[in-house]
């Protein structure tokens, strides 16, 4: 018979016992910080750290049973267009990505990985509100340029380390760009997708992010302002 496990789990609703059958505890990993949160993320995971701007960001979701969603994302009703409901696909080739594989590019980015990188596509008054930590604010508007030089040159080059070869754009060591915006109503990640794939950006290195800022607050998870 497998022993139980018990720990005390502090939160809104205050402190109370919960056993755990240690059967169920294999294969599952539990960072320290992790017992104490009444809210997990997945049965196995209760936070992920991450990286903004230097510093280290732990991400999670609120912890008070009577949190709810900031005003601005209970609207139902935004007028279309612009506002007009997006595809579950950005782009034939394109990966959509939920929450779990957005924390995933999180921890990597807190790992150090270079390889890939978090981009909110929104204009740059929206990360004011609140933005997903680790992602870099990109607004799609410079993704809508009238060239591949100018977009290599204020995106391409500084941010996504495309290379420029014989005149030519070098997607070989070009990162992993995970795109989102305000949501499922909102096109400005898509927009700078289709940019990206214009110019030659292999689809398979472009993940869209579409539940975007709506999703990510309606589940309570973390957001830094942007600038911080």
């Amino acid at each position: 018979m497998a022993r139980n496990i018990s720990h005390i789990l502090n939160g809104s609703a205050g402190v109370r016992w919960v056993t755990v059958s240690a059967a169920l505890l294999v294969g599952l990993t539990f960072s320290t910080r992790d017992w104490a949160l009444e809210v997990m993320i997945t049965p196995s995971m209760g936070s992920v750290e991450t990286v903004h701007q230097g510093k280290k960001v732990v991400v999670q979701r609120n912890q008070d049973h009577r949190h709810t969603i900031r005003p601005f994302f209970t609207y139902t009703s935004r007028r279309c267009p612009p506002f007009c409901l997006q595809p579950i696909v950005a782009a034939p080739g394109v990966e959509t990505y939920g929450e779990l594989e957005v924390l995933k590019v999180l921890e990597r980015l807190g790992k150090g990985d270079d390889s890939v990188i978090l981009v909110d596509a929104r204009t740059a008054q929206w990360p004011e509100r609140g933005m997903i930590p680790g992602a870099v604010n990109i607004p799609w508007s410079e993704f809508d340029v009238d060239s591949e030089a100018e977009l290599f040159d204020a995106v391409l080059k500084p941010y996504f380390s495309v290379k420029m070869t014989a005149g030519a754009l070098d997607f070989s060591d070009a990162k992993t760009v995970v795109l989102y915006c305000n949501g499922i109503w909102c096109s400005q990640s898509t927009n700078a997708v289709d940019a990206l794939l214009e110019a030659g950006y292999p689809a398979e290195k472009l993940k869209w992010y579409r539940g975007g800022m709506q999703d990510w607050e309606n589940l309570g998870l973390t957001t830094v302002v942007g600038g911080e």
